[in-house]
């Protein structure tokens, strides 16, 4: 999905500017305030690719498997 690869291209520039940030409170509250919302979309795109593609062709466990493993 083009939204997937277009979010974490934002996620990475955006996080690109959050690591120059030198006090490490600061980094991490601009971690929390804009990475992590990023984070949130890119996983909303992923898990409607998952129920999307068939599990013979998605190699990786899906996050709805991943809470069952033990």
């Amino acid at each position: 999905m083009q939204a997937i690869k277009d979010e974490v291209v934002r996620m990475v520039e955006i996080r690109k500017v959050a690591n120059r940030i030198v006090d490490l409170r600061s980094r991490a509250i601009a971690y929390h305030d804009t990475v992590a919302l990023r984070l949130d979309v890119i996983r909303y795109h992923v898990d409607k690719l998952e129920l999307m593609v068939d599990d013979e062709m998605w190699p990786l466990p899906k996050y709805r498997e991943l809470l069952f493993i033990r």
